[in-house]
């Protein structure tokens, strides 16, 4: 009886059996099966994916359903840290008069991040800038957005090399999140509150264990913040509102 993966296969490759062959290894050496079809789904599209980018988890389908309720109609989005870009994409392509641009440092994975919004027909409203957000400087003075969403690498360096095996074809740099797992989320805070309306908020996608740390970097940072779980029941969801100032009469 063919497996689930198998069956994928033959719909890919048909009867092509030296293809089936290759790919039956690829799987037996733990290779994903995204790499190996080049493509995935996630929320209602399909993406192309490469070893240049994450493969995108079902779990942060989560976070595109919290940009959809926090994007206005005719409101910015910044996607920091986009890799294949699927939560900036499928945001825009769910939302009204919408316009994104999605930041990462890799140019691999930017090429195929656009290629990706040509493919769910939001390149004409969605666009990528190649820089390392905790270093350049690449937005215009002035510019404001109404989310500002990432999933950054957010796994302790020491962690990384103890994930499953499929994560090993993966770009490390993709997991890794410095000694704490917490680099990215300071360094968003720091350079990019500023970017942020007044009544706009952050949406992160976090680590199942890293819910005090966030609300303790939200405090720091003067953001209130709530936490949100996955369907798995994980926490996975953190969205920061600039925390209002009292006024004193």
């Amino acid at each position: 009886m063919e497996t689930m993966e198998e069956r994928l296969l033959r719909e890919y490759f048909g009867n092509d059996e030296n293809a089936m062959a290759d790919a039956r290894k690829r799987l037996l050496n733990n290779e994903p099966l995204a790499y190996i079809l080049g493509e995935t789904v996630f929320f209602d599209e399909y993406y192309y994916v490469t070893p240049d980018t994450l493969i995108p988890r079902p779990d942060t389908e989560r976070v595109v359903e919290w940009v959809l309720k926090k994007l206005p109609v005719g409101g910015r989005l910044l996607d920091l840290c986009c890799g294949s870009g699927c939560i900036g994409i499928s945001a825009i392509k769910h939302s009204q008069g919408t316009a994104s641009i999605g930041v990462d440092i890799s140019k691999g994975a930017l090429a195929v991040a656009q290629r990706n919004a040509q493919r769910n027909g939001v390149d004409d409203r969605v666009s990528f800038v190649n820089a390392d957000l905790t270093k350049d400087v690449f937005l215009p003075e002035g510019a404001l957005f109404d989310v500002i969403v990432s999933n950054p690498p957010y796994v302790k360096s020491e962690v990384v090399d103890t994930l499953e095996p499929e994560c090993g074809y993966e770009p490390r740099i993709a997991f890794d999140g410095g000694a704490d797992g917490m680099i990215f989320y300071r360094a968003i805070l720091a350079r990019f509150a500023a970017y942020l309306k007044l009544d706009g908020c952050f949406i992160f996608e976090i680590g199942y264990d890293q819910k005090e740390d966030m609300l303790n970097l939200a405090d720091q940072y003067g953001f209130d913040c709530q936490i949100y779980k996955d369907y798995g029941k994980n926490d996975r969801v953190a969205i920061m509102h600039p925390r209002r100032k009292e006024i004193c009469i």
